[in-house]
Parts: C-alpha cells; sequence; structure tokens
C-alpha cells in the first residue's frame, strides 16, 4: 500500500558529510506521515543504509520523480547520475559534491514547481564546498532574487533573523524602518498560512535595556507601523529576556536583528531539536539546524534527530496541520 501524506523532495546534503546518514536513520527511526523522495547520490544513501543495523531501507534509483512508487520499504533516489562516487570522501571537502550539492538543490525546487512534490528538506549542506566549486559569495539562492530571511525553531521558540551572514557593521545598515516593517509583515502572513491565525510577534531590541538610536528611530517606528496595520507586534523587548519569555509560550515568533543574536538563543534553549525554515522563497523549505558533522563522517555515530524534526515539521506544515501536528 502507497503511504499517503505530501512527498518531500529531500536533498541528501554534502554527501562527505552525514546528511545521508541521518536521513536513512530518520526514516527508520521515526518515520513522518509523507511519502520521502531523497535527491542526490545514490550510492551515497546505499552505502549509508547498509551500515545500519539491520540494514536499513532498501535503496532505489530513478531517474525522475514522476517514477516514484513510494513503496513500503524503499527509498528511492532521484539521481541525476553527475557525480561521480570517487568524489565521494567521508569528511573531505570536495568540489565536485558542492557542485552537485546546488544542481540538487535546485532540482528539488524543479520538483515542488512542477507540483510533483509539496515541500523541500534539506540535510546539511557545506558552504565550503560549494564555494569551492563556485568562488566565494553566497550560496545560489532558490528565491529568484527574492530577499530571504531565517527561521529556526526549537519546540516552542521560532526566531527570524532580520539579517543573517554578514557583519556586525554591515548588520547596522539593514535596521531600518522599512525592512523591519516587511519582515513583520512576511512573517505574520506566514504564520497565519501555517495555522496561528492571530500571531503575537516580538522584536528584540539592539542595544542594552533597548536605549539606543536604533530602538528610537528605525525598530520602534517600524512596529507601530505594523500594529496601525493590524499586525500584533510587541517591543522592542531586551534581548536577555525576550528569548526566554518566547520558549515560555508568551510570544509566537521573535524578530531577531543578526546572525548570533538568534542562533545563540535557539542553540542553548534546544539544540538538536531545532530545523530551520527558509522565508521568502516560492515553496516551503525545511532543513536542519546543524552542520556537516564532518568529524564524524562515516562512522555511523550522527544524531538523526534534527533531521526527524526538519521532515517532520515539513510534513505537517505542508499538510496544513500548523507546527503542533504530529509528522
Amino acid at each position: 500500500m502507497t503511504p499517503a501524506g505530501p512527498i518531500l523532495a529531500t536533498v541528501i546534503g554534502d554527501p562527505c558529510g552525514i546528511g545521508p546518514e541521518v536521513l536513512v536513520k530518520a526514516l527508520a527511526e521515526s518515520p513522518p506521515r509523507a511519502r520521502v523522495l531523497a535527491i542526490g547520490s545514490a550510492q551515497a544513501v546505499k552505502a549509508a543504509a547498509s551500515s545500519m543495523r539491520g540494514g536499513g531501507p532498501r535503496v532505489r534509483a530513478i531517474a525522475r520523480a514522476r517514477d516514484a512508487s513510494y513503496a513500503p520499504g524503499i527509498l528511492e533516489v532521484l539521481d541525476p547520475g553527475t557525480l561521480d562516487a570517487k568524489h565521494i570522501r567521508p569528511g573531505v571537502v570536495s568540489a565536485d559534491c558542492g557542485r552537485a550539492v546546488v544542481e540538487w538543490r535546485a532540482l528539488a525546487a524543479e520538483i515542488v514547481h512542477r507540483g510533483e512534490a509539496d515541500a523541500i528538506v534539506q540535510a546539511p549542506i557545506h558552504s565550503g564546498a560549494i564555494q569551492a566549486a563556485l568562488g566565494t559569495g553566497p550560496i545560489p539562492s532558490l528565491a529568484g532574487g527574492a530577499p530571504t530571511h531565517l527561521m529556526l525553531v526549537a519546540g516552542r521558540l521560532r526566531i527570524v533573523h532580520l539579517t543573517d551572514h554578514i557583519t556586525l557593521r554591515e548588520m547596522l545598515d539593514h535596521v531600518r524602518a522599512v525592512e523591519l516593517l516587511a519582515l513583520l509583515r512576511l512573517v505574520h502572513d506566514k504564520l497565519a498560512q501555517w495555522g496561528l491565525r492571530s500571531p503575537v510577534i516580538a522584536v528584540a531590541g539592539l542595544n542594552p535595556h533597548c536605549q539606543g538610536p536604533e530602538e528610537r528611530d528605525e525598530i520602534a517606528p517600524a512596529i507601530r507601523s505594523a500594529v496601525e496595520s493590524g499586525i500584533d507586534a510587541r517591543g522592542p523587548i531586551a534581548p536577555d529576556a525576550v528569548f526566554r519569555l518566547a520558549a515560555r509560550g508568551d510570544y509566537d515568533c521573535v524578530v531577531a536583528h543578526y546572525h548570533d543574536q538568534g542562533h545563540i538563543a535557539v542553540k542553548t534553549a534546544n539544540f538538536g531539536e531545532g530545523c530551520a525554515i527558509v522565508l521568502g522563497e516560492p515553496h516551503l523549505r525545511v532543513s536542519v539546524a546543524h552542520g556537516t558533522g564532518f568529524d564524524i563522517a562515516g562512522r555511523g555515530v550522527a544524531s538523526a534527530q534534527g533531521m526527524t524534526v526538519a521532515l517532520h515539521t515539513a510534513t505537517s506544515l505542508a499538510a496544513g496541520r500548523g507546527f503542533s501536528g504530529p509528522g
């Protein structure tokens, strides 16, 4: 009997890391109520499955998404066949693998765009491998040039970042009322789409005790404008308190201004049970919130907890059950 539920186009991540391992482990330990189509190197997935105690799922390589049967006990891998297995060496940065990951991500987006899958799930990728393949610069976006923002989810704690991989000096140029207001609208709309009909969004302060020109001239005005447009936005709230309050349920989401402000809170609160969602892309994409684990790749000791959370979160959101629905 073919399983029901949304179809998840699941990129296996960098095959030199723990991505294939945590994927097969997650599917064995806590399978989501979804149909999982892996995208990447079938040989890497077969190696990960064969190293599992009990053998793991039977892996079947396919050339087209529509060829997937989603039969029980079989993990189908859409493999374009462009990555030679000789370039897959656990724990080693490979430009060939980085180039393949970019291709697999684009293929996943194409599959969802064609209606052959409902969401993208992504195992950990390695920015160094991608840069070795493509040169320095950001990882190619799936948003077609539109601005994107990272949402980290760890239990009840949800944090969206105004900026991400830029320096603190550069970040200050983005703490502007117009940018913050646009983000508040995006967050409100996405949370409402995912079942939180009247979400309460807290905005972290930037300076100690929220006493700085940014709070006065940019952050507070953006919050006032959001409230006037019907968004329940609160703040600015001192960042030494706002994340704790959100974790206990006072707020549905917190807007942080820079990478570490949000990441430190999530990784301190619940490192192993987090996932990441990219806002601004045309399709739902959920990824693990940890790295490729090159130091333990190929040893069979990686925890699949983060991948499990990503799969279940993507399943629940794609199925219209919001954040709380079982995966």
